[in-house]
C-alpha cells in the first residue's frame, strides 16, 4: 500500500482528488460534492427467462429489479403459501406458471435462471438442485445457513459451469466500486482500522412481518417449509417471521453483517479475517424469538497483498434508539478516511508533515525556558521552517444519481455473466467468505469465546 500512496500523490495533480491534499488547517470545513455516474451496462440483449423461488418480501423486490434489465422475463413463481401465488399472478401475469414445488419449476425447459429468495436453511439444497438442473442461480445472502454447507455449492458451480451470484448488492454499488478506486490509489494511506454498522429501528426492519388472516395448514405447506429443521406443529409466526428463529435463519449477523463484509471485501480485496469475537443477545425484541437482535463483533484481518493488517469492529442492532436506521462502513487510514453510506461516501484526507509538531498537547510546554530555546534551534537546523504535525485536506462527498438502485446494477452483473461469461465478483467463493465470518459471529456469541477463521480454506480452524 505504500507504493499506492506514492502513486496516488503523483497522479492526483489536476484532478478533483488533488484538492483533498491541498489546503490548511481550516480546509476540512470545505466540502466538494461530486455525483457518481452509473457504470453498469447491459452488454447484450438475449432473452433470459427467470423463475422466482420464494415470493416473499425480498422475492418481490429482487424480481422487480431483475425485470428492469433489458431482455429479462419472468416465467414461473414458486412459494409455499397460496396467497403469494395468487399475488404473483395479480402482479405479473394471470397466465404465469405457479407452483408450491420448486422441483416443478426447475423441470421447466423455458427457465434459464432462478432467483432463490427462500429462508436461509433452504439456500444450499435449492441452489445445488438448480445448477444440476442446468439453471443459473442468483441466491440471496447469506449464501448458506451453516458454514459447512458452502463448499458443496462451490463444487457444484465448478462442476456445472453455471453462473452463481450471491445477492448482496453491496458488491455492485457505485459507491463501493468508486471507493475501491480511491482505496487502491492509496488516498487514505495505510489502512489501520475499519468500523461498520447497520441499524434498524422499526418493526418491519426487526422482522415483525404481517401475517395474513387466512394463514393455516390448508393454505401453507408448512412441512416443506421446515425442511431439515426440527419438526413442529404448524406456526404462522415461524413461517412468516422465520428470521426470528435460529432453525431457519442466521439472525442479524447473517442478514446484516454479511452486507458489511461484502462491501469491505469488495473495496480491499480481502478474503477474510483470521480471528472473530462477537457478543450477541436478544436485547429488545423479547417476543419469543431466539435470534439475536444485537450483535457486536471484532475481527482481525492479517496482512495480504492488497492491504496491510487491520482490525474491524461491526455492530448490527434491530432496536436503534435514534428513531432511524443507518448503514456505514468507515475505512480509517494513516492519511485519511473513507466513510461510506448505502450508495454514497465521503473521502477525507490529511497531509502529514515530515517534521514533528511541538506545542499544544505535547511535552514542549514542560521544558524550561533554556530547553525550549535549545529545542527550537535544533528543530530549525533539522527541519527549517517546516510546519510540524499535519494539515487537514478537503472533503469530497460522492452522491448517487437520482433514483439509483444498486440492486439493478447487481442484476445486470448477473445477467451479463449469463450472456457473455463476464466475471462474477460475488460468486460462491466470495459468498462463503462473507457468510462464513458472519455466521461465526453467532457461534462466537453462543460459545462466549474468540474463534479462529481460516480464510483460505473458508472454515473455522
Amino acid at each position: 500500500m505504500a507504493n499506492s500512496r506514492r502513486k496516488f500523490l503523483k497522479n492526483v495533480s489536476g484532478s478533483v482528488a488533488a484538492l483533498t491534499l491541498a489546503g490548511n488547517a481550516a480546509a476540512h470545513e470545505q466540502t466538494l460534492k461530486k455525483t457518481l455516474l452509473p457504470t453498469a451496462k447491459v452488454v447484450a440483449v438475449d432473452k433470459i427467462r427467470i423463475g422466482l423461488i420464494g415470493s416473499g418480501i425480498i422475492g418481490l423486490i429482487d424480481t422487480d429489479a431483475a425485470l428492469k434489465v433489458d431482455g429479462v422475463e419472468l416465467g414461473a413463481v414458486c412459494d409455499l403459501y397460496d396467497g403469494r401465488l395468487t399475488r404473483a399472478k395479480e402482479k405479473w401475469s394471470k397466465d404465469l406458471f405457479v407452483t408450491k414445488d420448486y422441483r416443478e419449476l426447475l423441470a421447466r425447459k423455458d427457465i434459464d435462471a432462478v432467483l432463490i429468495c427462500t429462508p436461509d436453511h433452504w439456500h444450499q439444497k435449492i441452489a445445488i438442485d438448480a445448477m444440476n438442473a442446468g439453471k443459473h442461480v442468483y441466491c440471496e445472502k447469506p449464501m448458506v445457513k451453516r458454514i459447512e454447507e458452502g463448499q458443496a455449492i462451490i463444487d457444484t458451480q465448478k462442476k456445472t459451469g453455471k453462473v452463481f451470484q450471491v445477492g448482496s448488492q453491496r458488491a455492485s454499488s457505485i459507491a463501493i466500486l468508486e471507493a475501491k478506486k480511491y482505496f487502491e490509489q492509496g488516498a487514505i494511506g495505510e489502512l489501520t482500522y475499519v468500523e461498520a454498522y447497520c441499524d434498524r429501528t422499526d418493526a418491519k426492519g426487526a422482522w415483525q412481518y404481517s401475517i395474513p388472516t387466512d394463514a393455516s395448514p390448508q393454505t401453507i405447506d408448512f412441512d416443506t417449509f421446515l425442511g431439515n429443521a426440527p419438526k413442529i406443529p404448524f406456526s404462522a409466526e415461524r413461517f412468516f417471521r422465520w428470521r426470528n428463529y435460529k432453525e431457519y435463519g442466521t439472525g442479524s449477523a447473517g442478514d446484516l453483517i454479511v452486507h458489511l463484509l461484502t462491501g469491505l471485501h469488495t473495496i480491499t480485496g480481502s478474503i477474510g479475517p483470521a480471528k472473530i469475537m462477537a457478543l450477541g443477545e436478544v436485547n429488545y425484541w423479547k417476543d419469543g424469538r431466539d435470534a439475536y437482535d444485537l450483535v457486536n463483533s471484532f475481527m482481525t484481518y492479517p496482512e495480504a497483498k492488497t492491504h496491510p493488517s487491520f482490525q474491524l469492529y461491526t455492530r448490527v442492532n434491530l432496536a436503534s434508539g435514534e428513531g432511524k436506521g443507518g448503514f456505514g462502513i468507515k475505512l480509517i487510514g494513516t492519511d485519511g478516511a473513507i466513510d461510506i453510506g448505502w450508495n454514497e461516501f465521503k473521502l477525507k484526507t490529511l497531509k502529514r508533515s515530515v517534521a514533528p509538531g511541538f506545542g499544544g498537547y505535547d511535552s514542549f510546554d514542560s521544558f524550561s525556558a533554556q530547553q525550549k530555546e535549545e529545542f527550537k534551534k535544533w528543530y530549525k537546523d533539522k527541519y527549517g521552517d517546516a510546519k510540524g504535525g499535519f494539515e487537514m485536506g478537503k472533503t469530497i462527498e460522492f452522491i448517487p444519481p437520482t433514483g439509483y438502485d444498486d440492486r439493478v446494477d447487481h442484476m445486470i452483473s448477473f445477467f451479463n455473466g449469463i450472456r457473455t461469461g463476464s466475471p462474477i465478483l460475488e460468486d460462491a467463493t466470495f459468498g462463503l467468505r462473507t457468510a462464513g465470518p458472519s455466521i461465526a459471529c453467532n457461534i462466537s456469541s453462543a460459545q462466549n469465546k474468540a474463534l479462529n477463521w481460516d480464510a483460505v480454506k473458508m472454515k473455522l480452524s
